[in-house]
């Protein structure tokens, strides 16, 4: 008997751009085949996701798996499986955080070597910029690098030769390069000489809490630093993507900056979306990071930069360290990072659809297609659509759920999300048509996650509303 699909997903209710209609997915060779109604037709294995709601793979352009060399922070096996624990089908790994960073084609290609057989789910690796190191974009942009990571501020690491932040010289060039390559240059962007002179007073002064180390990184910071990237972006042509904005001020001169024809994007992240400067002191160092919570206004400002357009993507900014570099009572001494990977899409579909009613396009636009069309991947990702890679996320919309310490994947199991309670919860993920998570069993222990190397078909910047 002839078999047409080689798996059928079947009964579920499939996110498309234009809503959601109860379909069956067809899937051949890794990609959706088909969509209908009703597939009779015969299938290698069918899947039955009744009851579910079926998602485009996520799509999480910022992470840090931290390999080579700091593997006992987090590497890819565990890294990954909490990504394919959450629902991301694909993931873009930082430069800064291996030893040696990721700035030379070399050290690229070192850790493409790591990663193959190890990853989960599919990947694209970032290249840094950082001084000394200009000569090395061309090489890198060569070998695939998806874009280019820079810092405006320390980016905290303390050895000879780590990841450290770039000059107003060395970014300015460093922009010229990128923009011949056609690449994109993705920025942390906070003022480190106003951020450095406010944590050297207030330390001074013995002001160690949290709310001293959140005064001492401002949504000022955070503006100006955008502001100057912005004008030296425009000056050279670069295409440029802000990392992790906190901040409705500086999501505005984004959008600004777009309006008069600056190709540049931006994303936010679950915490800041979710979590206040207030709930800092009750969950501890675990909720620290750069730029820092902000106020509950603050929040809700920065829901209405998700909802103009002028924020177009949410990512994780999985940082994670070993629980030790989370418990000093010293906020500034504490590592700024959150591990955060695995509850991104829950969090997000939690608050934006069933707490605020917003479409579940639209977050899956947020989650998946607004990534895949920045970054060159939506002739084969981000959407369930008839052609693309079968990347799909099934998810109960009515399983709520307390996130436990002992259902993390990653390495280390600290979470500023440990005793929240999340109104839905991913039940399976297929990345290409392979169930790569299934809630009743987990993470399978074959990992065939490929290597996405740039193909330099990175679209421009999305019009922003209004």
């Amino acid at each position: 008997m002839r078999t047409d699909y080689d798996l059928i997903v079947t009964n579920g209710t499939v996110v498309l751009q234009e809503g959601a209609v109860k379909l069956d997915i067809g899937i051949t060779d890794g990609r959706i085949s088909a969509l209908s109604p009703r597939l009779d037709s015969n299938a290698r294995m069918k899947y039955d996701a009744a009851g579910m709601t079926v998602m485009p793979g996520g799509i999480d352009v910022h992470v840090h798996l931290n390999e080579p060399g700091m593997g006992h922070w987090e590497g890819f096996r565990t890294g990954s499986a909490a990504l394919a624990a959450g629902g991301t089908t694909t993931y873009f790994d930082m430069p800064l955080n291996g030893r040696p960073p990721t700035v030379t084609a070399q050290t690229f290609n070192l850790k493409t070597q790591l990663a193959s057989g190890q990853s989960s789910v599919d990947y694209a690796l970032w290249g840094g910029l950082m001084p000394g190191f200009l000569d090395k974009l061309e090489e890198m942009a060569e070998a695939g690098a998806i874009g280019f990571k820079a810092f405006m501020s320390s980016p905290g690491m303390m050895e000879e030769g780590d990841f450290r932040e770039s000059d107003d010289a060395t970014l300015k060039k460093g922009m010229e390069i990128i923009a011949r390559t056609g690449g994109i240059l993705a920025l942390h962007a906070e003022s480190e000489p106003m951020v450095a002179e406010l944590a050297a007073a207030a330390r001074a002064a013995g002001k160690t809490g949290s709310y001293d180390y959140c005064a001492s990184r401002p949504v000022a910071a955070e503006v100006e630093a955008v502001k100057r990237a912005l004008s030296f972006a425009e000056a050279a042509g670069c295409r440029l993507h802000f990392v992790h904005i906190s901040s409705a001020e500086a999501a505005e001169a984004i959008a600004e900056a777009r309006r008069r024809g600056v190709d540049v994007t931006a994303e936010t992240c679950t915490h800041y979306l979710l979590l206040t400067e207030d709930d800092l002191p009750v969950i501890g160092p675990a909720a620290k990071c750069s730029p820092p919570l902000r106020s509950r206004a603050e929040v809700e400002r920065l829901w209405g930069s998700l909802l103009s357009g002028a924020l177009g993507m949410v990512s994780s900014d999985h940082s994670p360290c070993p629980e030790a570099m989370k418990e000093s009572a010293d906020f500034f001494e504490a590592w700024g990072g959150i591990a955060g990977a695995q509850h991104r899409m829950e969090l997000l579909i939690d608050e934006a659809h069933l707490k605020r009613g917003i479409p579940l396009p639209l977050v899956a636009d947020w989650l998946s297609g607004q990534p895949a069309a920045r970054f060159g991947l939506d002739d084969r990702k981000g959407r369930i659509e008839i052609g693309l890679e079968a990347d799909l996320v099934l998810v109960d919309m009515n399983s709520a759920y307390e996130v436990e310490q002992h259902s993390l994947y990653q390495l280390h199991k600290h979470s500023p999300f440990i005793g929240r309670t999340i109104g839905c919860q991913v039940q399976a993920t297929f990345c290409r048509g392979e169930l790569v998570y299934e809630k009743k069993s987990g993470v399978p222990e074959r990992r065939e996650g490929m290597f996405l190397a740039a193909s330099g078909k990175m679209t421009g910047a999305k019009k922003v509303n209004g």
